[in-house]
């Protein structure tokens, strides 16, 4: 029998591994972090703490989500108001008030493949005289083609049509509010007055000064739910108004509505390149831009404040590391002994107090969604107790992808900024006295 080899010392048993490799790097820290997290402590009221600190930034998130969405939905709505009366793209002319009507630039944008329909117009202010009563207005006089480059027909009221010229007839359709200060819908005819072109007033005999013109009542009225249209416009035929304000052949602007489909950005910047320098392109943000502005300072006002108002909302955080640092000296003595370095043990609380910041922050998204859904569902906060004195009852919401995504990035910056310094300075204080 052949004999057993003996071993060979150069040739060690392999070693087989007792248990799951160490913790290395930053897994250690954040592994413990979640453990204290979510382990009973010796003194329950830090629980508590850290449960109302995730509230509380919740709370602070779902509120600044919750108004920048309303913010949203206004402006929507306002957007919409005005979508049936101001056109999907206004040319107008970048120096001066008028341009020529037959001008090539812009008859090459009305013929452009994705325009639908071009309407010529032409406003100005003018005086009405009613009843002795003299009052100042904004006339604007329109082609036979506005009512396809714009809903005006859809917020039409009263018993008569969208008509401006018949035979020897010149027809005025008022904003509703104007039409309340003449008396109805049912003016009869009045007169409206313009400054003749080029020429002094005539202080002996005014009424020579002045191009006068008289319009008929349509029996209708629009309602656009903005005081600037319904209480100071009205709408007249295009050739009207050349007469009257002495600009025959002349007009103040060209509305244009694009092809169902048509990339609005596109032909916008397209229509811009034909007009060069001399005329300018709005799209309907851009033709309110004043009010959007408006809107747009108020909403970052807004987000700043309740900004604030969550950094306030992260003490809270601050609070319950604090507690939890004072209630783990034992453990960080070990872990000093054990061969952790400060940085380790400080990154343990930090990762605490961050880990309290992002649930708060996800929570209070999910709440704030959830209320966002329910207004737009239900509309269980009304405007004005449901009184039905406003456009619309309740007040509106729009969620947009990226306030949501700037919520987020705030809580959690303004999180992780706000436990910095405190959890630093006070977790080494705590490692110094416990060595």
């Amino acid at each position: 029998m052949n004999a057993p080899q003996p071993q060979s010392a150069a040739s060690p048993r392999p070693i087989t591994p007792l248990g799951p490799p160490v913790r290395r790097g930053r897994s250690v820290p954040l592994f413990m972090a979640l453990r204290y997290l979510f382990s009973r402590k010796r003194v329950g009221a830090i629980n508590i703490i850290s449960g109302i600190s995730v509230a509380g930034v919740a709370f602070g998130t779902a509120a600044l989500l919750c108004t920048l969405s309303v913010f949203n939905g206004f402006r929507d709505l306002i957007g919409s108001l005005y979508t049936t009366f101001d056109p999907q793209i206004e040319v107008v002319p970048a120096t001066g008030k008028f341009a020529a009507a037959t001008d090539s630039t812009l008859l090459r944008m009305a013929s452009h493949p994705q325009v639908q329909a071009a309407s010529a117009t032409l406003q100005d202010n003018a005086l009405i005289l009613f009843r002795g009563r003299p009052t100042v207005i904004l006339i604007k006089g329109v082609d036979d083609h506005y009512d396809r480059v714009t809903g005006i027909r859809s917020i039409l009221y009263g018993k008569g049509g969208y008509i401006l010229h018949a035979a020897d007839v010149e027809y005025g359709i008022p904003g509703i509010g104007l039409a309340a200060q003449m008396g109805g819908l049912d003016f009869g005819s009045i007169e409206v007055c313009a400054p003749r072109k080029g020429e002094r007033v005539n202080l002996t005999n005014p009424a020579e000064s002045f191009n006068v013109a008289e319009v008929a009542s349509a029996g209708v009225c629009f309602n656009v739910n903005q005081r600037r249209y319904d209480e100071n416009c009205m709408l007249t035929s295009l050739h009207l108004a050349q007469q009257l304000f002495s600009r025959e052949g002349y007009i103040t602007g060209l509305e244009l509505r694009l092809k169902d489909g048509a990339d609005e950005a596109k032909v916008k910047q397209e229509l811009r390149q034909i007009a060069g320098t001399r005329y300018a392109v709005h799209d309907r943000l851009e033709q309110q831009q004043e009010m959007f502005n408006v809107m747009h300072i108020e909403k970052m006002m807004a987000y700043l404040f309740l900004t604030f108002i969550l950094l306030v909302a992260c003490f809270n955080i601050i609070g319950s590391v604090s507690m939890l640092i004072i209630d783990k000296r034992a453990d960080m003595l070990t872990l000093r002994h054990l061969g952790a370095s400060s940085r380790q043990i400080y990154s343990i609380f930090l990762y605490e107090g961050r880990i309290i910041a992002l649930l708060g922050a996800v929570a209070g998204i999910a709440l704030g969604l959830l209320l966002c859904w329910l207004q737009q569902a239900t509309g269980f906060i009304s405007m004005g107790g449901g009184q039905g004195g406003y456009i619309v009852d309740a007040y509106p919401v729009s969620v947009h992808a990226t306030d949501v995504l700037l919520v987020l990035v705030t809580v959690v910056v303004v999180g992780f900024v706000a436990v910095w310094y405190p959890v630093r300075y006070l977790s080494r204080k705590s490692i110094e006295s416990a060595a």
